[in-house]
């Protein structure tokens, strides 16, 4: 029961100070669960962010039900779930009630021009954290060790080749996210299912 409760507050605590989106979220989780609390593996983060990615649904929600069931099974998912979505219906309905009447006073639109650039740096630093930790999967990120302990210059190659390929024009359009990711699968299964490398 306490461990619950424990899986309830964190993502409660994560849900309620996330601005801009799970990916803004990226950076609390992996200090809460992988940092501190130790739950889960750096490692294991990636895979699950992976799949959460490839799943319908709120990307901040998957992550929570995917965390809380490698934590507590079902309850566990259920719990980190609905941990993470509370706070956002709550302040939902306080703001749906007050901003619009509040919206249009000068310190209420600084606070918004003031929120987007932090949010675009907590996706930026989640995108690196990533980025180091599926190039270099032995790199201590808590303590930023020698990147030299070790190097996956196929990860690396990966990250470059499907970064170029999202911004493939074709017939006027960049190539739709679901396409890439479906991509993806199909040569991660080829190049680490088949080939094995």
């Amino acid at each position: 029961m306490m461990e619950l409760l424990t899986l309830f507050f964190t993502f409660f605590k994560i849900g309620l100070f996330t601005i801009g989106g799970g990916y803004a979220m990226l950076p609390m989780v992996e200090r809460e669960i992988v940092d501190k609390l130790g739950w889960i593996t750096q490692e294991q983060l990636l895979d699950y962010i992976g799949v959460a990615e490839c799943t319908p649904g709120p990307f901040a929600v998957n992550t929570a039900t995917f965390v809380g069931n490698a934590m507590g099974g079902v309850w566990g998912g259920i719990v980190a779930t609905v941990g993470v979505c509370l706070p956002s219906f709550i302040v939902i309905l306080v703001l749906a009630a007050l901003l619009e009447k509040f919206m249009e006073k000068k310190p209420v639109q600084g606070f918004f021009y003031g929120v987007r650039p932090v949010v675009c740096g907590l996706i930026a630093a989640s995108c690196v954290s990533i980025a180091l930790g599926l190039v270099f999967p032995e790199l201590d990120l808590t303590y930023f060790g020698s990147l030299s302990s070790s190097f996956n210059w196929m990860n690396l190659l990966l990250i470059g080749a499907f970064f170029g390929i999202s911004f493939v024009r074709v017939r006027g359009k960049t190539l739709h996210p679901l396409w890439i990711l479906l991509l993806s699968a199909v040569v991660g299964i080829v190049l680490f299912g088949v080939l094995k490398l």
